[in-house]
């Protein structure tokens, strides 16, 4: 069975929906990285940590959501490249 090439218009169309789940990717990696600092803060106020690891673990914590979204923007912009390629 044939398949018809994409139109230009449904190829606008399949880079809006990419965009939006890298979105959602990156919402949801920031939703992460809110809830690890909250409970480093908790864990930091109970006495379990230093402030001096706290600090540290937050650093790891952005160090990894800066590393996860460059990863999404880098596959979201191969996928762009994929869906304009005719």
């Amino acid at each position: 069975i044939g398949v018809p090439q994409l139109t230009q218009e449904r190829r606008d169309d399949l880079v809006k929906v990419v965009k939006k789940l890298a979105e959602e990717g990156r919402v949801s990696i920031r939703t992460v990285r809110r809830d690890a600092n909250d409970h480093l803060k908790k864990i930091e106020k109970e006495g379990h940590i230093s402030e001096d690891n706290m600090h540290d673990a937050h650093k790891d914590v952005q160090n990894m959501t800066d590393k996860y979204i460059a990863e999404i923007d880098k596959f979201l912009e191969a996928k762009e490249k994929e869906l304009h390629k005719i």
